[in-house]
């Protein structure tokens, strides 16, 4: 059984106060001192005795009442997004209580409705729901609910604990692949700037023949199907599939780098894992074998999916990172590019999401050039957004001055870095981290039609 504490109840409080101000006007028109304390105590040990008597009597009804409390909780909550935590507290009896109820949610959760006042009816069920945002990816816990019941008298509250712990899953926001599916559907991409979009005839792997349409390439006439069918058929082709799109993400302490303001903003590794996800799901919508591994951690912290196809996989993927942070731990990218090629004979376009610094970037041309050896490499680093905005910025004093002089060294040594990282073929990303995920599918549509793969 949940201990049951006493708390002093307002009515209770007031007849104190009140007592206590009938004492002071009594000493004022001169009552004597001895007769006004014994008054005083009288009146104190009535009002104990009164407020004891009705905590026993109303923790003993409340028990009898076998309280109990339910919490659904939906089976998954996205980072930033609102849903609804439904509650039912069951009561048994004749008696009706009152009571405020206050859930035990993590400190990552922005919750909206609580604490909330109720009237439970005996022998029925009361329901009642919040709403909870959560701001942290990762395993959240809901703990048993606080509760305040109101005494038969009114003169104090039970204060106990109702329902059990919880545990809940906060995957990424997978928001934007919603919005990228819908867009894709209503062929209205470019909205959220993707520029490739798959059209008719286009590509490197056979579709189908066709009846030929004005505007179809004459070179793809198919001659004998032509003159099978008297009239004029085409083939049609298709991006190339069955390729394998491998990401390999940085959680060393270069993804810890954050200029995110309000509250409300996701931070930079968040639109990462967003951008990876967007990845995924377009490269699985066409028809590629997708995965995903995580380096700069430690060993036994290393997240690794194994490239598959369908769908279903991207739920492997949310599955694998949800609760992956970056670390304090160096990055050590030769070793990361040692054990990937290891691990991969095959060919594939891999991707290399990290943050490096100039300082990175010898370290970083021979993990490329070990993975250029057998593998299309594609590297994305992000770049901080208030480094765009003090390039922007007009001179006012001397102090800005160097700020901004500070942004344009800093923007140049990225520049220089870049052009040491590029080679023949060499793909390359350079966005801020909300514009990533774009950027990604863009140059992965590039080099899916240029055959690149």
């Amino acid at each position: 059984m949940t201990r049951i504490r006493y708390l002093p109840g307002l009515p209770l409080l007031l007849l104190i106060g009140a007592g206590a101000a009938l004492a002071l006007v009594a000493l004022l028109l001169g009552a004597g001192v001895r007769a006004t304390g014994w008054a005083a105590s009288i009146w104190m040990l009535l009002l104990a005795t009164v407020s004891a008597s009705d905590f026993l009597y109303s923790r003993r009804l409340w028990q009898a009442a076998t309280p109990r409390l339910e919490r659904q909780l939906p089976p998954a909550m996205a980072i930033g997004s609102r849903r609804e935590v439904e509650l039912a507290l069951h009561v048994h009896g004749e008696a009706d209580w009152r009571c405020r109820l206050l859930d035990q949610t993590s400190d990552s959760i922005e919750v909206r409705g609580m604490p909330i006042d109720l009237r439970l009816r005996g022998g029925y069920a009361t329901a009642t729901s919040y709403e909870a945002r959560p701001g942290l990816r990762g395993d959240v816990q809901f703990g048993p609910a606080h509760v305040r019941v109101r005494s038969r008298l009114g003169t104090c509250e039970l204060q106990t604990s109702l329902g059990a712990a919880q545990q809940l899953r906060v995957y990424p926001d997978f928001g934007q692949i919603a919005r990228y599916a819908w867009l894709a559907g209503d062929r209205r991409l470019q909205e959220i700037g993707v520029k490739a979009f798959r059209q008719r005839g286009e590509g490197t792997d056979f579709k189908q023949l066709a009846e030929y349409l004005p505007g179809d390439p004459v070179r793809h006439i198919d001659w004998k199907a032509t003159l099978r069918n008297s009239r004029p058929v085409v083939r049609q082709y298709q991006d190339e599939r069955n390729q394998c799109v491998q990401v390999l993400l940085d959680c060393g302490r270069r993804m810890r780098a954050d200029d995110r303001t309000g509250a409300a903003a996701t931070t930079h590794f968040d639109d990462v894992l967003n951008a990876v996800l967007l990845l995924a799901y377009v490269a699985l919508g066409q028809g590629d074998a997708v995965g995903v591994g995580t380096f700069g951690v430690a060993p036994e912290n290393r997240r690794a999916v194994p490239p598959r196809k369908g769908l279903h996989v991207l739920g492997q993927l949310m599955s694998a990172l949800y609760d992956q942070q970056p670390t304090t731990t160096h990055t050590d990218y030769v070793a990361a590019a040692r054990d990937f090629m290891l691990r991969r004979q095959k060919r594939a376009l891999v991707v290399v999401i990290t943050n490096f610094r100039d300082e990175d970037s010898a370290e970083l041309q021979t993990a490329l050039s070990m993975l250029r050896q057998r593998h299309l490499v594609l590297v994305a680093s992000l770049r901080e957004r208030i480094v765009g905005e003090l390039l922007a910025t007009q001179l006012s004093s001397a102090a800005n001055a160097l700020d901004v002089a500070s942004a344009h060294l800093h923007a140049q040594s990225r520049r220089d870095a870049f052009l040491r990282l590029a080679a023949r073929d060499g793909l390359m990303v350079d966005a801020e981290p909300q514009q990533l995920g774009i950027d990604l599918v863009n140059r992965y549509h590039a080099a899916k039609r240029a055959g690149m793969i």
